[in-house]
């Protein structure tokens, strides 16, 4: 045997799957760096005590940077450049176009005042409110004379804003021109050309300003002293006060730059690498061992992995965008929808591996598994079959209530008290539940992606006012009541053995649609008149088989789910027509006929549901022709037809066992008894006779 045979393809694609799981989660897990410690600003140090691998430096913190920074920009006298030439250009400017509105001698007067004024200096009007906002109004400027280093300081009291300067030149006008008769005002045409020439005329030198401004500034970026190698940083229970907080900043922002701390993070990956490749082995043994029939299905297998890495990356990344992150997420969704599509064992040991492999992200690793482990636990204990959305929102109020009363445990367990238990907490995990309550969608995006069928929609399928169903009970009223015995019927027995009872009773209703084409052929129909009667046996078989091929016809029409159609075309396997072919080989000459012309397309049942289903169809309809209802005839009924199913081979391609067999006769034996059971025979009132003389 070569070795390529012991593995075959679709397990090759299984381990791919995983791997890739694993490549993504470990890829998101680096680029996240989660080995760093997680803290908050005033809140308490819960790891244990920490001390310095080497000396770090002690820096101011952000508040007391700040504050610093703020003091030196209030006390800071700014360096300002005047511009000479602006100021000749902007009165030569003034002077030339007021000279069309004014005489030559005011002309001449208010350029002489608007020169006074660029002389005082004209600044903005925020560097006037900067400079009047100390006690002494200053400026500094550099002092080109000496050298480029020396700065003089110039008084700035006298300095005006444009606004300011324009009043002033204003106030002059009129206080020269008016007489007590007349008070003069500056024209529009003037006024406007004023204040276009009115531009600062001291302006800030950035340059120097920023230059001599940073010199200042490294006071702030000094540090205010050294934690020495093996000196204390923060010991557990400490408050994170904001100098702690810098100080764990700056030491972790050293570390991660350290060789030492560059190899310890190739072996920490390393570690995280095998961590997760053991989960995802674990739940591949766990779904051999234990469920194999999901094990062989590659879509289930894909199915799972995926919604555990889907969870995971939602998980890191909203870890590193919000504070206590993790917990918004609903991972109680992961068992919860597993349940919906497989069951709850599965989805409880899926649940598990997810929550083992996000605490790689978690801060407090413990408590998260804790919290997480009894939270899904519950949900999926709470759910266990999903019929109804309802149910969703009752176990999202069952989840909060249990994530608030974890929380409060984890905190007494660790701190001895809950006096840090936070209400941004209860916020969080009620986020969290809102979203849980909205599981919902993501079933249905499951159940587009990989073509499964959720119990939630089995449920909306089983209203017997769809589309279809309404129909059959139209132009088959037989049909559709022999759907709905065949229905009650199947779904007790799938309740006895632990089958799906929803899948049963869907799949029963659905499984004789193909009846509503011709409806007439079929004895259950039929009033009085038989069409078979013209026909001859071949022609017969051929009407009775074509409706599992028209239903699986109508089924692709109307869209419904493949476990729906698996349920039209096993109810009778690989089965025959035995009336029609007995009928045949008895008219036939030798004997001799094609017993394949008389068999239905199959195949044979593939599970356990659709067996159910081909065992009471078969029952429910023979029962109508017996002429005793008693128990004994009953019983006998029941052992012949499955008896004689099971010798045909029909049950050999499903997962059923003689257990199984057995607790379905009994349970379709008991229930056709309650069906047909004797009933009591009403008396009628009796006349009497009259007496005479009465």
């Amino acid at each position: 045997m070569k070795p390529t045979d012991l593995i075959s393809n679709a397990t090759i694609l299984k381990i791919a799957v995983a791997l890739t799981a694993s490549v993504i989660v470990l890829l998101l897990l680096m680029k996240s760096d989660h080995q760093n410690y997680s803290y908050e600003l005033n809140q308490p140090w819960r790891y244990p005590l920490l001390t310095a691998e080497f000396d770090t430096p002690i820096m101011r913190d952000s508040v007391s940077a700040q504050m610093m920074r703020d003091s030196i920009d209030k006390a800071f006298i700014p360096f300002v450049i005047r511009d000479t030439r602006a100021s000749a250009r902007n009165v030569d400017r003034f002077v030339k176009i007021i000279g069309n509105y004014v005489s030559v001698g005011d002309a001449a007067f208010l350029g002489k005042k608007l020169s006074e004024v660029y002389n005082r200096g004209v600044v903005s009007a925020e560097l006037y409110d900067h400079i009047h906002s100390f006690a002494h109004s200053q400026l500094r400027v550099s002092d080109e004379s000496e050298n480029a280093n020396a700065v003089k300081v110039i008084d700035a009291s006298s300095m005006m804003s444009p606004s300011m300067a324009y009043k002033a030149v204003d106030s002059a006008y009129v206080a020269a021109k008016s007489t007590q008769k007349h008070e003069a005002r500056l024209s529009a045409d003037v006024a406007k050309a004023l204040n276009a020439s009115l531009a600062p005329n001291i302006v800030i030198d950035s340059a120097s300003d920023r230059r001599f401004r940073d010199q200042e500034y490294l006071n702030v970026n000094s540090a205010l002293g050294v934690i020495k190698k093996g000196q204390r940083i923060v010991d557990r229970g400490d408050i994170i006060d904001a100098q702690i907080f810098t100080n764990l900043n700056n030491y972790i922002d050293m570390l991660d730059r350290t060789e030492s701390k560059t190899l310890s993070k190739k072996f920490f990956t390393s570690a995280q690498a095998i961590y997760i490749l053991i989960l995802f082995t674990l739940l591949y043994l766990f779904l051999a061992v234990y469920r194999p029939d999901i094990f062989d299905d590659f879509k289930k297998v894909t199915f799972i992995v995926s919604l555990i890495t889907f969870f995971v990356v939602l998980a890191i990344e909203s870890a590193d965008v919000f504070n206590n992150g993790l917990y918004l997420i609903p991972f109680a969704g992961v068992p919860i929808i597993i349940t919906v599509f497989t069951d709850a064992r599965t989805a409880i040991f899926s649940h598990i591996v997810c929550i083992l492999m996000i605490a790689l992200a978690a801060p407090f690793q413990f408590q998260f598994v804790v919290i997480q482990f009894v939270v899904g636990i519950s949900a999926t204990l709470c759910i266990h079959h999903l019929s109804r959305r309802s149910q969703l929102l009752r176990t999202a109020l069952i989840t909060f209530g249990l994530y608030i009363l974890c929380y409060a445990m984890m905190l007494t367990l660790s701190e001895g008290t809950v006096t840090s238990f936070s209400l941004r907490m209860v916020g969080i995990f009620g986020i969290n539940c809102v979203l849980l309550s909205f599981a919902y969608l993501l079933i249905l995006v499951v159940e587009k992606l990989f073509g499964f069928t959720s119990t939630v929609t089995l449920v909306e399928l089983s209203d017997i006012n769809s589309p279809i169903l309404r129909n059959l009970a139209e132009v088959a009223p037989g049909t559709f009541q022999h759907s709905m015995q065949v229905s009650t019927l199947a779904a007790e027995a799938a309740r006895a053995i632990g089958a799906n009872t929803t899948l049963v009773r869907t799949g029963a209703l659905y499984h004789d649609i193909g009846k509503s084409e011709s409806p007439i052929f079929f004895t259950e129909n039929q009033h009085g008149v038989n069409p078979h009667a013209g026909l001859d046996p071949e022609m017969s078989a051929r009407k009775i088989i074509s409706h599992v091929t028209d239903g699986l016809a109508m089924a692709s029409r109307e869209k419904l789910p493949q476990v729906i159609k698996d349920f039209i075309a096993e109810h009778h396997g690989k089965g025959v027509t035995k009336y029609f072919y007995n009928t045949a080989v008895n008219e036939s000459e030798d004997g001799v006929v094609d017993k394949s012309r008389y068999e239905y397309p199959g195949p044979n049942p593939q599970s356990k549901e659709t067996t159910i289903l081909m065992m009471a169809d078969a029952v429910e309809a023979a029962s109508r022709s017996l002429k005793d209802y008693s128990p004994q005839s009953i019983n006998a009924l029941v052992d012949k037809i499955i008896d004689s199913q099971m010798a045909d081979g029909l049950y050999n391609d499903s997962p059923i066992n003689f257990r199984d067999i057995n607790m379905i006769k009994d349970t379709f034996k008991k229930r056709l008894a309650t069906i047909y059971h004797s009933r009591i025979e009403y008396p009628e009132i009796q006349k009497r006779t009259p007496v005479a003389g009465v």
